[in-house]
């Protein structure tokens, strides 16, 4: 199909009303020629302060994804990427895949999900053993450690920021995050991984890649990478960490 002005691939990206990153950091990686078109679910109950307040939102959000097809499917995208991690981690791997293919058929177009993302990610740089940085409650992250170690990983540690809100995730600074991630590093992993996507981190991981001497995973990076190789996009892009340099 002919299209205008070198554009390569259409990606859509649902992700919850209460995201604020996710488009940004997209962005800011995408090579030239991808363009990015969101559908938001709403989330009414942005509070993330229980384990309980955590399975409802999380219900709002499967509840919403239809509806964030539809808005978003006029656009004729080439690809949906699933721009809300926790939801794709839920049931193990194999839960995993189920979730991915509903969407997909939801969808009538390839879908990338950020669990099966990180899983493809990590196993590109050869990492077995893995540290896991996490905002969630712990209702999520029993949800994450299982999916990793169904896929043949070895969880060496996983901290929680403990966010109390879905939005204050997006408000956590590098001074709250650095230490977290120092302290997974001293648990001798291959790599460190970061899940939730509403956290800025994707600049961050590229830093302390260099800082550490260690591949730093960002949830959000892994989501547009195997989206961009599966559709046959390799480009390169610098400064945004290993996995985009030289993958």
């Amino acid at each position: 199909m002919l299209r205008i002005g070198g554009q390569r691939a259409r990606l859509a990206v649902l992700v919850p009303s209460t995201n604020t990153v996710v488009e940004a950091e997209y962005r800011s990686l995408a090579p030239p020629g991808v363009t990015v078109h969101t559908g938001r679910m709403p989330v009414p109950a942005p509070s993330v302060a229980s384990d309980d307040d955590t399975t409802r939102l999380l219900t709002d959000v499967r509840r919403g994804v239809p509806g964030a097809l539809r808005s978003v499917l006029d656009c004729r995208p080439d690809r949906v990427l699933l721009g809300m991690s926790a939801p794709t981690f839920y049931g193990g791997t194999e839960g995993a895949r189920a979730y991915e293919s509903e969407v997909a058929a939801l969808a009538g177009v390839p879908v990338t999900a950020g669990s099966t993302a990180c899983t493809r990610a990590l196993r590109a740089l050869g990492a077995r053993r893995i540290a896991v940085l996490s905002p969630y409650r712990p209702v999520n992250d029993t949800e994450v450690r299982r999916y990793f170690t169904e896929a043949g990983f070895t969880v060496t540690g996983l901290r929680s920021l403990l966010c109390t809100s879905a939005t204050q995730i997006a408000e956590v600074g590098e001074e709250d995050i650095v230490p977290v991630v120092e302290e997974l590093a001293a648990t001798a992993p291959d790599a460190i991984v970061q899940v939730g996507t509403n956290l800025w981190f994707a600049g961050l991981a590229a830093e302390l890649e260099r800082r550490l001497a260690l591949p730093v995973v960002a949830i959000n990076t892994a989501t547009l990478w195997t989206a961009l190789r599966e559709h046959g996009i390799t480009d390169r892009v610098e400064g945004a960490g290993r996995l985009l340099a030289e993958h």
